[in-house]
């Protein structure tokens, strides 16, 4: 328990530190925007690379990972959306905003500075699959289910399209496509090269978690707790356990990449949720559920890594 809490805790007294920053005015969300495009643009691009790069290609890329983690991440969207449409009598633009704080993690922000301490090298590896699922697979389908509920099916195909049309700017799309390549070559990476991305990556973990902690600030948790607390369960516990039923339906993935899986899961929905959500109305539900996933993390994400270590 106590090596658990040496991983999760000081990540969130970080987040605690941004928030109080923050609120002090010190720190602002204009600053926080500037130090997350340096996180999302340079550091966990030379992270994801670093990670790729350092093993051989056949032990990257893990093919049943890939499909357990898709899994339960399908799993997660199609219940959010489920739940909302059938049982909240929602539409479906709400029921995919909804599905999609449930299914896509803080791999990055939060899930790596944690994770890393705990699984080393690992961590990293698992890190560059996810972004492979969540960018490739995930979110084309979120924003075409949110565009479908609001303009028809033409919605779905365009907003789809659009998002695939984008992917090879995404500077983490490029960062695993380089890192995939640099491994099939079988090049032996130079030390100064290698030393100079190894600096940019150790940059992503602690001005990452202070960055989401100085964006917090402001939001206000009103209205809709119920729809809140329930996106929020469904993040921080049905995602890891569709995850977790993945790799039970595939087995033979090496027992620290499935731990890596089913924590990734566990972290709280992507930073980004609030802005991806402006579009459709809902970026103050989303923004209020952000704080209260993240704040409830601490405490799921360290029962549940204590009982994966265990």
């Amino acid at each position: 328990m106590h090596q658990i809490l040496v991983a999760t805790a000081p990540i969130y007294l970080l987040i605690a530190l941004g928030y109080g920053a923050g609120r002090a005015g010190t720190f602002t969300k204009a600053d926080a925007r500037v130090l997350g495009r340096f996180v999302v643009g340079f550091a966990l691009p030379a992270l994801i690379f670093r990670a790729l790069t350092q093993r051989p290609l056949a032990e990257v890329l893990e093919a049943r990972y890939l499909a357990a983690y898709a899994f339960g991440s399908l799993l997660a969207l199609a219940i959010g959306v489920g739940v909302s449409m059938f049982a909240a009598r929602r539409g479906l633009t709400e029921g995919a905003v909804n599905g999609m704080g449930m299914a896509l993690s803080n791999s990055g922000f939060i899930g790596y500075p944690i994770l890393s301490q705990l699984l080393g090298s690992t961590a990293g590896t698992a890190l560059a699959l996810n972004m492979v699922i969540e960018n490739a697979v995930m979110l084309p389908l979120v924003l075409g289910l949110a565009e479908a509920g609001r303009s028809g099916a033409n919605g779905w195909r365009a907003a789809a399209l659009a998002t695939l049309r984008q992917l090879p700017r995404n500077r983490l799309v490029q960062a695993i496509a380089a890192g995939f390549a640099f491994s099939f070559s079988g090049l032996e990476m130079p030390a100064v090269l290698g030393r100079s991305i190894e600096l940019l990556a150790l940059a992503s973990a602690a001005i990452a978690v202070f960055v989401i902690g100085a964006s917090l600030v402001g939001v206000k948790l009103r209205g809709e707790i119920g729809a809140m607390t329930g996106v929020a369960t469904g993040k921080l516990l049905l995602h890891p356990l569709g995850v977790a039923l993945g790799f039970a339906l595939l087995p033979a993935v090496a027992p620290e990449m499935r731990m890596a899986g089913i924590a990734y899961a566990a972290m709280p929905m992507l930073s980004i949720y609030p802005a991806m959500a402006q579009q459709y109305g809902r970026e103050s539900f989303s923004a209020a559920t952000l704080v209260v996933a993240t704040t409830l993390s601490f405490f799921t994400l360290s029962t549940l890594l204590m009982l994966l270590h265990s």
